[in-house]
């Protein structure tokens, strides 16, 4: 992988069998990638690049204005999101199994005595997860025949700058556990542009195509999931 350096701005650039050159900017962080035909000259993408300035910037200023999000320390009466609403969060320290609980006002945390704000952090992020693959397999299961592929495995992870990715190889997806703090629909979203990879591999017109025909409000959803706040920690 080569990386092209316009100024203070870093191009990630990967050779591929594709017919087009292939230019995007990712959120969160306004990563740049560059996805160009196996033998194109790095000088020749440098000045493509270069056309592409002004739409790169603005891009990645619409990014950074994203709203952000306190880092979280879980204590009590601290808000936090679950699937685009808000809770309030209520610490509760017993000699106990350490747990979640959800009602419709608030998020109960049960931790042991003298748990520490990593410990907290821990017990909800694996909560989180668990929320996560209470639904992911079913909305799997929807989209496999629709988009008439197959996929072998899903993972979870934090992720500081994209919303997941795909490995079209082995037929695996991977999702950023901060999905579970947005609305359900942009999970929804996030899966199916990431299956739709198993199609076509980069942001080519055949994969423009495929959520075109199948997800045809995708481009509100991106945008939707681009506007909302930003975890920070």
């Amino acid at each position: 992988m080569d990386t092209l350096q316009l100024g203070d701005i870093q191009i990630a650039v990967t050779r591929k069998d594709v017919k087009h050159v292939h230019l995007s900017v990712h959120p969160p962080q306004g990563r740049v990638t560059l996805v160009a035909p196996t033998h194109s000259r790095l000088e020749v993408l440098r000045a493509y690049a270069i056309t592409r300035l002004t739409w790169i910037r603005k891009q990645q200023a619409a990014f950074h204005a994203q709203a952000r999000e306190l880092p979280r320390q879980h204590v009590t009466r601290e808000s936090h999101m679950l699937w685009g609403r808000r809770y309030l969060l209520d610490v509760q320290y017993v000699q106990a199994r350490p747990g979640v609980l959800l009602n419709h006002k608030r998020i109960t945390l049960s931790v042991r005595p003298g748990a520490d704000a990593a410990k907290r952090a821990a017990v909800m992020h694996a909560w989180h997860k668990a929320q996560l693959h209470a639904v992911l397999p079913e909305i799997i299961r929807l989209w496999e025949p629709r988009l008439g592929v197959s996929v072998h495995g899903y993972y979870l992870q934090r992720m500081k700058t994209r919303w997941g990715s795909c490995n079209h190889l082995r037929g695996h997806i991977r999702l950023n556990t901060e999905l579970v703090k947005k609305p359900r629909h942009l999970l929804e979203y996030v899966v199916v542009h990431e299956m739709a990879h198993l199609l076509a591999p980069t942001h080519d017109a055949r994969f423009i195509a495929a959520l075109d025909a199948h997800y045809p409000r995708w481009r509100e959803a991106r945008a939707e999931l681009n506007a909302l706040p930003l975890s920070v920690g």
